[in-house]
This record gives structure tokens, C-alpha cells and sequence, in this order.
């Protein structure tokens, strides 16, 4: 079994809060489910791109957990068209 760095141990930590704070809002945990799965092709040694993601990541959960919150935005970059 696998060691995780501290940083992996956060963005784990991240997933199952928003998983969490998605439970009452329809429609949240799949979007969360593919939102994260689409990031996890993230190459591990791109630290600063993570990081970006996971600071993004805890500002949209404090959204998430506002009782007013209808929408959640995208944590992924858009796909370029070629």
C-alpha cells in the first residue's frame, strides 16, 4: 500500500467535505464525482497546478455549504477544440 503526501492527503480530505456538503443538494455528487475524477489525469508532479485546484477547491465548498448555493462552477479547465 501506497503512502500519500500530505498534499494527496488534502485533496482527499477536500473530496469527501464536498462530498459531504453535497449529500442535500440534488445533483451535486455526480457533478463533484466527475469534476474530481476529470483532475485526478493530473500529473502528480504538477505541485503548483494542485495547489491552484485545491485553494479553488475550498472556496467553492464554502460556496457549496452556503444553505443559498444552486450552482457549482468547474474546477476544469476547458476542452480545446482542434
Amino acid at each position: 500500500m501506497s503512502r500519500h503526501s500530505k498534499l494527496q492527503k488534502q485533496v482527499l480530505a477536500l473530496y469527501r467535505q464536498f462530498l459531504r456538503a453535497g449529500r442535500d443538494k440534488p445533483g451535486f455528487v455526480p457533478r463533484i464525482r466527475d469534476e474530481f475524477r476529470e483532475n485526478s489525469r493530473i500529473k502528480k508532479t504538477d505541485v503548483m497546478h494542485i495547489e491552484y485546484l485545491y485553494r479553488r477547491g475550498q472556496r467553492q465548498l464554502e460556496q457549496l455549504r452556503d444553505v443559498n448555493t444552486k450552482q457549482l462552477g468547474s474546477f476544469s479547465k476547458p476542452k480545446e477544440h482542434s
